[in-house]
């Protein structure tokens, strides 16, 4: 018989773990916590309650349920499998989910490591930005077992608007890759439309209003392009993020035998804008570099 879940620790309290975890502890739940950096552990605490701790191992012990949101791979693994990680204070009948956008291999190994022990595992990654994620609008796309998934889903529901399974573990991953692939193209479709706009002499805001009602019209271009048109991009999904994203869609690309010819060029041109010194930019900053090659 499956446990009720209760007692939650979040592991990983960046832009986007922050606000989720805080959905947590509105909603009533006991939330442990653990952040790298201690301090925003504590300021989490003062916020919002709960406890936090000075390794993963101790915030997941004795929790229902441990939610993972670090950077990539490794960081993955180092809160997990790694030594004082989460995986080996984890009772048989807890659940692991992890948030991060990282590798369906990744997703494979921890799904095999959790099984060995008695642990449900969910691969589950977002999509929404720090936006969704502070409005609780996220949506989340879930790989592991039907009866792990029922259990997580009322608990994801607090910070989400949409919770999807899509498959076996791994597949919650590779359902994002096709997120990340689908708006890479959207947001360079997107930056070049605007630039041809200031090109011509149009007014880019009276375009929009125009295009943005029929078929051109999509989330990026209602919620990123009054930014972009006043060259702003301090905010937002990060460049270097987007850019690992990526590695991590060209690779199973490759290993898929998939054509991704226009996600490998958008990639190279997040490569510029690093250049440009743009790595903490938004990711439609793609058309501050269209603008900057019009100039040269």
């Amino acid at each position: 018989m499956s446990q009720s879940i209760s007692t939650v620790a979040f592991i990983g309290l960046g832009v986007m773990g922050y606000p989720m975890a805080g959905h947590l502890a509105r909603a009533g739940r006991e939330v442990r916590v653990y952040n790298r950096t201690a301090a925003k552990a504590k300021a989490w605490v003062a916020e919002y309650g709960g406890s936090h701790h000075d390794t993963p191992e101790e915030a997941a012990r004795g929790a229902d349920l441990v939610l993972v949101c670090v950077g990539n791979d490794d960081d993955v693994r180092q809160v997990t499998l790694g030594e004082r990680g989460a995986l080996s204070a984890m009772r048989a009948g807890s659940l692991l989910v992890d948030h991060t956008t990282a590798s369906a291999d990744l997703a494979e190994q921890l799904d095999a490591a959790c099984r060995e022990r008695d642990i449900g595992f969910v691969d589950a990654p977002v999509s929404g930005g720090q936006q969704g994620a502070e409005n609780g609008a996220l949506t989340i796309m879930c790989g592991g077992e039907q009866a792990d998934f029922e259990r997580t889903e009322p608990v994801l529901a607090h910070y989400a608007r949409a919770v999807s399974l899509m498959g076996p573990a791994g597949s919650g991953q590779l359902t994002k890759m096709v997120n990340q692939i689908c708006i890479a193209g959207l947001v360079q479709g997107l930056a070049e439309g605007l630039h041809f706009a200031e090109q011509a002499g149009l007014d880019p805001q009276r375009v929009v209003d125009v295009i943005s009602k029929g078929a051109a019209g999509s989330w990026q271009m209602e919620n990123r392009h009054k930014t972009m048109i006043a060259d702003e991009y301090e905010h937002g999904f990060a460049v270097n993020w987007m850019r690992k994203d990526l590695g991590i869609c060209l690779e199973q690309a490759r290993r898929l035998q998939a054509r991704l010819p226009v996600t490998a060029l958008v990639d190279q041109f997040y490569g510029d804008v690093q250049v440009m010194g743009g790595g903490r930019w938004d990711t439609s900053s793609l058309l501050r570099r269209l603008r900057a090659l019009g100039r040269d």
